[in-house]
């Protein structure tokens, strides 16, 4: 069969870019066998660049910046693209403007699963631009699901967790600890399940082995870009 070619726009970081590039590829080989790979085009950027736009709040130049990207990935042959991070998908209808093929977004297709599995309490586990700007919570709104997010303290620990250490390659014991232990505090608040909302997350939890059932939007995210691959679905592009 003939697959559709995944643009991917990655290095946010390189980390769980290795991630996205890995699910995909084992996806592929899973159901269609032998040696079979998918069709990516991967455009990794420089990820500091990035945080600076992020930390001086230049979104807009941000969304510029990939913008050029998804449109090299289209000119590249890319049938759909993928922005691998939740975090950038605060700008993710400005980058799919730009280009004429479907953007996969991270947060409908979580949105979907949850509602799958009859999960609309879910916490979220994030940066801490995904867990205060409100992108995240408008869209998942939109699909009917009303998300929970830790105390202050908790959002500063989950932000540090994933800048200090995971997205420097760091896995550490007592931060995995500090994370279970938010989501034991929201279960008893009454969440009924865990987005790990960051594509960095699924490094230090393993989502069978929470106390909440756990949706880990990088593996959600990766399987979505291989049903469009091969031709399993249509998925919409952003709203």
């Amino acid at each position: 069969m003939e697959m559709r070619k995944i643009g991917l726009i990655g290095g946010m970081s390189f980390e769980s870019s290795a991630v996205y590039y890995r699910m995909i590829n084992e996806a592929v080989r899973e159901r269609l066998g032998g040696l079979r790979s998918a069709e990516v085009l991967l455009h990794s950027v420089d990820f500091q660049k990035i945080v600076d736009l992020q930390k001086a709040g230049r979104w807009d130049d941000a969304a510029l910046r990939l913008s050029n990207v998804a449109r090299g990935l289209t000119a590249g042959g890319a049938d759909c693209v993928l922005i691998c991070t939740n975090t950038m998908h605060l700008i993710a209808d400005q980058v799919q403007a730009s280009v004429d093929v479907p953007l996969i977004n991270i947060i409908d297709e979580t949105a979907r699963r949850l509602r799958a599995e009859g999960c609309r309490r879910p916490l979220l586990l994030a940066t801490r631009y995904t867990m205060e700007h409100g992108f995240y919570a408008e869209r998942m709104r939109a699909h009917g699901i009303d998300l929970a997010v830790p105390d202050a303290e908790g959002r500063v620990l989950t932000h540090n967790v994933i800048f200090d250490e995971l997205c420097a390659g760091k896995v550490l014991h007592s931060s995995r600890a500090a994370l279970i232990a938010l989501i034991e505090k929201a279960k008893t608040d009454g969440a009924d399940a865990v987005i790990l909302g960051c594509t960095e997350i699924c490094l230090i939890l393993d989502p069978a082995k929470l106390p909440l059932p756990g949706f880990d939007s990088t593996a959600i995210h990766a399987e979505a870009a291989v049903d469009f691959a091969l031709g399993c679905e249509m998925v919409s592009s952003a709203a």
